[in-house]
Parts: structure tokens; sequence; C-alpha cells
């Protein structure tokens, strides 16, 4: 099945959350919710699980105040 052909991983983190109307717009370049930094480590994670793993990178969940979990799908080797 398409399940067993990929490799699932989930990281979680006990951060503030992420409103579900900024889901996508996490990993657009630039954006941050800190006072410090360029907000490219989202973007930068997106592009490389895409162009180089052929995978893709999402929030799977996020509840404020709690945290988040973002998923990673990558095809497993044959």
């Amino acid at each position: 099945s398409e399940k067993d052909s990929k490799c699932i991983i989930d990281v979680s983190d006990t951060g503030k959350g992420i409103p579900k109307s900024k889901f996508k717009t996490v990993f657009e370049p630039g954006f941050t919710t800190k006072s410090r930094g360029w907000g490219l480590g989202l973007s930068l994670a997106k592009r490389i699980m895409e162009e180089y793993h052929h995978g893709k990178i999402y929030v799977l969940n996020s509840t404020q105040g709690v945290g988040t979990t973002f998923r990673i799908e990558v095809k497993k080797e044959e």
C-alpha cells in the first residue's frame, strides 16, 4: 500500500502553537514569530524535503499554548 511505501516522521514541540490560518504561511521564507531570527528554518526544511528527497513536510496539528506537530513523509528506498 502507499502507506507502506513511505517513511513517516512526526516531530513535536511544546512551543506556543500555530493558528490553523498560518499552517502554510510558516513555510514561507522570512516568516517568524520571534523577535530575533530570519525565518528561514522551516522554508529551508521544506525545500530540502521537496527538492532533494522528493518528500514533504507539513503541519499535522497544532494547539495554541500547547505545541505543534510537523509530519515529514519520504518514500522508502526499494
